[in-house]
């Protein structure tokens, strides 16, 4: 069941932050400030990655190398440069990528 609905497009959110992040994305919206250096943001999920670049945190790790990431899209895009795993097909030349944004410069 997905109770929360967004009454401009009517999509509906099983949780209210994911509606309340949705409804960020289209109004432009960014109420979540880094108290570090004032950067803002639509959803709480982007201030608390932000957040490790101050923090230099980094939580994913693979076992393999020992490298450790800020992002676990890093850590698995990694993962794929060791693997040669390229997922991301391009539908006009066939091209394959490694990571979802190479395929959307492509």
């Amino acid at each position: 069941e997905k109770p929360f609905q967004w009454q401009e497009c009517g999509k509906s959110f099983g949780q209210s932050s994911n509606l309340f992040a949705y409804q960020s994305i289209h109004t432009g919206e960014k109420p979540y400030r880094c108290g570090e250096c004032s950067k803002r943001f639509g959803c709480i999920s982007s201030l608390l990655t932000h957040q490790r670049t101050h923090t230099e945190e980094k939580p994913f790790q693979w076992q393999e190398c020992g490298k450790s990431f800020v992002q676990s899209s890093d850590l698995f895009a990694h993962q794929r440069r060791h693997t040669g795993e390229k997922p991301y097909k391009c539908g006009e030349c066939g091209k394959s990528f490694g990571r979802s944004s190479h395929l959307r410069m492509h």
